[in-house]
């Protein structure tokens, strides 16, 4: 008779500390570990794991799969990179609390904040909750691939207690101010990990209207921040352009003070501001030396978009002749494209926005994405350099890269992270001890960024890939994808592969690690696309003991389950 559920044999542990690795077998019976050695116990499944690394699961504090938990139990593309706990609810945005008349204002800001189309939102999204710790009852019914966590967002507290006033960015009352304190520190304790807010002059919906929570002023932040403090929650989440940097920083320093619980926030290189993230870096020390906790949220390649003729966005997007003909169908539209009169009027047109045109046009920012993905394009492969060098025109180029892979070829426009032309700066920031490994975004901009695959990336890219400069720690990354998330999130049950943690693992042959080209599905509520990332190199990735993935594919064991609150 076997005596374990599951053992991993032979394999090399690398355990989340930041310890070096070393080879173990590793026992697993009632979804915790059970002992990391030499295990002389059978299992009921056994994974031969010689030459494989065993990692623990990934643990994703920046997603956006609010709306995709509540009507698909895949959790994907992160659970194909080997996530298996993901917090939702960032940046301010949600869909809870929401009275039923107010329903259309939420869906309306989730497509403009994290283009998810209204359409898909309107005849996915089963409202069958109003208040907070009913859509927690909603999202604790279900079953996926992963874990799930959630925070209380701001704009749904705004809009449920201010009504068209929020949007219009009135000032709460106190009595507002009061009544949105108290549902924030309802939602805690109904088990959410924090509560987000955005600042981010960006987060709008697509007729213009700003985040109901741009402008906040610091009393009702404060208020909030005290409340959900008092109920216990994991941390304060915000995103802030920082137009101001020492004044907005201060302000964030204080109402992180005054609710007693850490801070997080987006730590990015802004093409604008390139040295602004070093200036906040140097803030966030300063801070947690005089006792408030604050850390920067980083990713480890540049936030990209993905331009291609099939994606939401891509050179030719503005110009009046692809409005023409961008409703048509795929197939349709790419027949329209190989007609040389509208190829000609395409490239001539010129895009009238100028902030518009610095995003779409800007040839020597667009590179080829490649296959495998090259998240660190040299400046001499850009669309702009290798039109120079071939004396065409860049938008003749920019045509004719598209054009490739029958019209799916994908070009990559890293508009974050990049300004330097390398990922140096990315690297301090990663390396930073006051930073945490966050902002994939799954779940979010699903026509024209897929960064839910940055956990593989960082594995692959950083540990072992990497030639434009000094890499990165095998054990050092493992440990940023795991357990530092974890205990940041107040996780202490997980992100260590150790005897009584949950057995939330992966087994990966690290050699062949890779992410693979993303790839456009329609396969959202009304036929709605998005981008998926697979990875190559995933043996196994294995949550509460269940293998819910084998070799990059589902298994079909559903053994994730809403997270409520701290666990230790």
């Amino acid at each position: 008779m076997a005596d374990l559920d599951l053992v991993i044999r032979g394999g090399t542990v690398v355990d989340g500390s930041g310890a070096r690795p070393f080879e173990a077998d590793v026992a697993i019976a009632g979804g915790r570990i059970l002992q990391v050695g030499r295990v002389a116990g059978r299992g009921a499944e056994e994974i031969d794991a010689r030459g494989k690394l065993v990692t623990p699961g990934f643990v994703d504090i920046h997603t956006h799969y609010d709306a995709q938990a509540t009507w698909s139990s895949r959790i994907d593309s992160s659970s194909y990179n080997g996530v298996t706990t993901a917090l939702i609810g960032n940046c301010g945005v949600g869909f809870a609390p929401c009275l039923p008349e107010r329903r259309d204002a939420l869906v309306k800001l989730m497509e403009g904040v994290e283009d998810l189309p209204e359409v898909v939102l309107t005849e996915g999204l089963p409202w069958t909750w109003q208040s907070f710790p009913e859509f927690m009852d909603v999202l604790g019914a279900r079953r996926w691939d992963m874990d799930i966590a959630a925070q209380v967002t701001h704009a749904p507290l705004r809009i449920h207690v201010m009504g068209e006033r929020a949007e219009a960015h009135a000032e709460a009352t106190e009595a507002e101010v009061a009544e949105m304190a108290r549902l924030a520190a309802e939602g805690i304790r109904a088990g959410a990990l924090g509560f987000s807010t955005s600042r981010a002059i960006a987060h709008r919906t697509l007729d213009g209207r700003h985040t109901p929570t741009l402008g906040t002023p610091e009393a009702e932040l404060e208020a909030i921040g005290r409340a959900v403090g008092a109920a216990g929650a994991s941390w304060l989440q915000v995103i802030s352009d920082f137009d101001d940097p020492e004044d907005e920083f201060a302000r964030l320093q204080r109402i992180c003070a005054a609710s007693g619980r850490p801070m997080t926030f987006s730590l990015l290189q802004r093409e604008s501001r390139p040295w602004l993230w070093r200036f906040l870096l140097e803030k966030i020390e300063a801070a947690n030396r005089e006792g408030a906790q604050m850390t920067g949220q980083v990713m480890a390649r540049p936030v990209g978009l993905m331009f291609g003729f099939e994606l939401s966005q891509h050179p030719f997007v503005a110009r009046p002749s692809w409005q023409k003909i961008a409703h048509l169908p795929f197939d349709a539209r790419m027949q329209a494209l190989r007609d040389p009169a509208l190829k000609s009027a395409l490239l001539s047109e010129e895009i009238a926005d100028p902030m518009l045109r610095a995003r779409l046009n800007t040839w020597d920012m667009i590179f080829p994405l490649g296959d495998p993905p090259d998240y660190e394009p040299r400046p001499e492969t850009s669309l702009g350099v290798v039109a120079a060098r071939r004396g065409v025109a860049p938008a003749e180029l920019a045509w004719e890269w598209l054009m490739e892979r029958g019209g799916k070829a994908i070009l990559n426009r890293p508009i974050i992270n990049y300004a330097d032309g390398d990922l140096e700066a990315v690297r301090a920031m990663v390396e930073h001890p006051q930073t945490l490994m966050g902002l994939g975004d799954g779940g979010a901009h699903v026509g024209i960024i897929c960064d839910a695959s940055s956990t593989t990336h960082m594995l692959s890219y950083w540990t072992r890939d990497r030639r434009r400069g000094p890499r990165l720690p095998l054990e050092f990354a493992v440990k940023r994808l795991t357990r530092d998330n974890a205990l940041a999130l107040g996780l202490g049950d997980r992100g260590l592969v150790a005897a009584g943690k949950k057995a939330d693992l992966n087994v990966i042959d690290y050699d062949r690690l890779q992410v693979r080209v993303p790839v456009m599905q329609y396969d959202l509520p009304a036929g709605g696309k998005r981008l998926v990332q697979k990875a190559d190199g995933y043996v196994a990735t294995i949550l509460g003991g269940a293998v819910t993935y084998r070799d990059g594919e589902p298994t079909g064991a559903l053994p994730g389950r809403l997270v409520r609150g701290a666990q230790r």
